[in-house]
This record gives structure tokens, C-alpha cells and sequence, in this order.
């Protein structure tokens, strides 16, 4: 697979990543023999960076991701994980509505200095290796204060020190990383859900300032929490149930694949990839299946006549680059 340079980092990546999140049991459970499947499946195919947190099924996902790669020459890949949030038990808390099957941890916000010091301590446990090498400040919505004079210090000094290799944050928002990219030396951000079919919105500033300032986009959320994978019977979106006009609208996109013999999914994820400043695409799967339809969806040949059909359809921004404009 196809590696590329992580922004202003010394770490080469490959194009397609894969996302832990479904391994944390988001919306459903999955088993730890299907875990194992689903990173060898994307392993086999030729992924090499797998991005992961702590509040992926509360400790699970870091667990699962780091039972596989412990077993693999440790420079052979790139591992991604996250800091904001300390997990600790609660045993009387109920049943988290995302994440199905986790262990009795709840997540604690803590984006200060000392919290993050903590946070990367916890991880290399779970994961069981020994360096994490991009570190992200998991979405500091409410902290950004916190995040930039505690977590993006702390950040600083352990890629100074060499303990890492590429700091940055992830969010669900393109606004607040704008603001990140202006007062903290980060060398890529991890946005999730707002570059897809549906939602376009880092255009209007994030991606100009990235490509300015040669910071990488970790992509995720391509799916859109899943309506983009199927737009029918009950989707989500951004990780709860889609509204009727953004059901309507991945319906007519649907529909605009079907008619030039492509798949949504295909369609979805080549859009993303087509950005200059998309990096890495990251893909979740919870099991084998998942994970190798994929990064098969992923090289497809899609027709040129659907591109200039999904353009002329306006169901996209106009600025939007897509597959074979260079050409």
C-alpha cells in the first residue's frame, strides 16, 4: 500500500488507516476473536496505521489493537492514540448507549499537563508496546483553554524528548482546529465526519491552512457514523439517529451510484481521498468482512461519467476536488 509523509513529522504512513472505534463495541458488541480478525484482515491488506483512544470502548479497543501489533516488528507501523480523557471504574454506572460490552470504566475529562502525562502512561499499558507514535488531543470542545496551556505543553515536550513522533488533535469540528493550527506547533489533525459526500465544510477554511502550513488530515467518520455505508432503514449520523433531509439526500446519492454501477461506500471514500490535504483515510470495521470490503471499496474503478454526474448533481461543493481532476 502506498505510504505517505505525515505533515511536517518524520513518519510515513499508508494511505488507508484503520479506526478502532467499532472494536470498542460502538453501537454493538464485538468479540475479541472477531477484534483479532478484523486488524489481521486490514493487516494483510497492507495497513499499517491504526488509530485508536481511550474512550474506544473504554480501554477495550486499546487493548485489542495493542494483543495484535505486539506480535509485529514494532517500526513496521504507526499507532495512533489519544489523551483528554483518564478512564476510571464505576462500577454503578449504567450501560454507556455507544459503547456495548465495555468494562466498568467511565472517561474523566482532563486535558491539564499532568492528566495527559497520566493518559499516555495508561495507554502504553493497555496497548502493551513501547511508544505510541502520534499523539491527539481527543475532542477538547469545552477545554480549549485547558488544551492548549496544559495538553499541547505536555504534547510538546514528549515529541521534544523523542517519545513520540507527531502531535495534534482530534475533533468533530473543523472551527477549533483552525484555531489549534494557529497556536500549536502540531503536525496533523484527525477530523472526523466533516470532509465527506454529505458535509464539505472543512473547505472553507481547515484544508487552505493545512496545505499552507503542511499539517496532514487524518480523515474520519467517512461513513458518517454510517449513513454513508447504508442510507437505508434507520441510519446514523455524527452518531445518532440521521434527520430526514440528510436521509434524503445519502438516498440520492445512493441512487446517482446505482445508476453508473458503483457503490455509496466506494464512492464515499474515494471522494475523501481525492483532497490534497487528506493524508489518511481512516476506515472503521468490526469484523474481517468489514475490514477487507473496505480497502477493496477503496481502489474500486468508479466510472469518470459518475464524477462529472455527482458535480453536476450540486449534491456537492462545487470546490470540492475529485478522482481524476488532475488528469
Amino acid at each position: 500500500m502506498q505510504r505517505v509523509r505525515l505533515g511536517r513529522s518524520s513518519l510515513d504512513v499508508t494511505r488507508l488507516g484503520l479506526g478502532t472505534a467499532p472494536l470498542g463495541g460502538l453501537f454493538e458488541p464485538v468479540s475479541d476473536d472477531d477484534a483479532e480478525a478484523t486488524i489481521a484482515a486490514a493487516w494483510e491488506r497492507g495497513v499499517r496505521f491504526f488509530d485508536t483512544a481511550p474512550l474506544y470502548g473504554f480501554g477495550l479497543a486499546e487493548q485489542r489493537l495493542g494483543a495484535f501489533l505486539r506480535r509485529q516488528p514494532r517500526d513496521s507501523y504507526v499507532i495512533s492514540t489519544k489523551v483528554g480523557r483518564l478512564l476510571r471504574p464505576d462500577p454503578t454506572a449504567p450501560d454507556d448507549p455507544h459503547y456495548k460490552g465495555a468494562p466498568p470504566l467511565r472517561p474523566q475529562f482532563d486535558y491539564s499537563y499532568d492528566g495527559v502525562m497520566r493518559s499516555v502512561e495508561e495507554s502504553l499499558v493497555r496497548l502493551g508496546v513501547d511508544r505510541i507514535d502520534v499523539l491527539l488531543v481527543h475532542d477538547p470542545d469545552d477545554h480549549y483553554d485547558t488544551a492548549v496551556t496544559g495538553a499541547f505543553r505536555a504534547l510538546q515536550r514528549l515529541r521534544d524528548d523523542g517519545s513520540i513522533k507527531a502531535i495534534g488533535a482530534g475533533m468533530n469540528q473543523s472551527e477549533m482546529l483552525m484555531r489549534f493550527a494557529e497556536a500549536a506547533p502540531v503536525d496533523c489533525f484527525l477530523l472526523a465526519g466533516r470532509y465527506t459526500l454529505l458535509d464539505q465544510g472543512a473547505l472553507n477554511g481547515l484544508f487552505p491552512i493545512c496545505r499552507k502550513q503542511h499539517m496532514a488530515i487524518l480523515l474520519g467518520g467517512i461513513y458518517n457514523s454510517g449513513i454513508l455505508a447504508n442510507p437505508h432503514g434507520q441510519p446514523k449520523f455524527n452518531y445518532e439517529d440521521a434527520d430526514a433531509a440528510l436521509v434524503a439526500r445519502a438516498r440520492r446519492l445512493d441512487a446517482l451510484c446505482k445508476q453508473h454501477g458503483t457503490e455509496l461506500k466506494a464512492a464515499a471514500i474515494q471522494f475523501c481521498l481525492a483532497h490534497p490535504a487528506v493524508t489518511v483515510g481512516l476506515q472503521g470495521a468490526r469484523n474481517a468482512q468489514e475490514a477487507a470490503d473496505n480497502i477493496a471499496l477503496a481502489q474500486v474503478p468508479i466510472p469518470a461519467a459518475f464524477w462529472r454526474a455527482l458535480r453536476d448533481s450540486k449534491l456537492i461543493d462545487a470546490r470540492a476536488p475529485l478522482p481524476g481532476d488532475a488528469a
